[in-house]
């Protein structure tokens, strides 16, 4: 699921991409208001879909209850791209830390007003991702985790 924005076509080109190569339908599905994720979820059983991948978008993050709400109801197992939503009950997350990034935007500040000139900024991407677990709700979809991807997982929540 996600919010259209410019960076979301890349994404979900990469996404159907990596799709079609392991013989998987992708569908992308866009909400851009709360009214509009109620009726993503209202289609899901309709449009067979099977699992979920929540991209990166600050509207989603400010609903993350109301997601992980939503697909504990729809019993659909998500992917999502930050661990607060695995935290708050959702199935798994993978990606880099919030708090991490928000340091790195402080440095940038920092430098900022010490005098540098933001164009003359490297562009700094995330060097750590972390995979999060949850297995209560893994359990509650009826889902079994690998032992392989448990022991993978940077952080497992019982």
């Amino acid at each position: 699921m996600r919010r259209k924005a410019a960076y979301s076509e890349v994404e979900s080109a990469d996404v159907q991409a990596a799709g079609a190569s392991l013989g998987l339908s992708i569908h992308v599905l866009e909400a851009g208001s709360t009214e509009q994720v109620d009726k993503v979820f209202a289609s899901l059983r309709e449009r067979k879909i099977s699992a979920l991948l929540v991209n990166a978008n600050p509207l989603f993050l400010v609903l993350r209850d109301k997601l992980v709400t939503l697909t504990a109801h729809y019993a659909v197992p998500t992917i999502y791209y930050v661990r607060e939503y695995a935290s708050n009950g959702g199935l798994m997350s993978y990606g880099s830390r919030i708090p991490e990034a928000m340091r790195q935007c402080g440095n940038y500040v920092g430098r900022i007003l010490k005098g540098e000139s933001p164009a003359d900024l490297p562009v700094v991407q995330p060097t750590k991702f972390e995979l999060v677990i949850n297995r209560k709700t893994a359990e509650g979809l009826e889902l079994t985790i690998p032992p392989s991807l448990l022991a993978r997982a940077d952080e497992v929540i019982e």
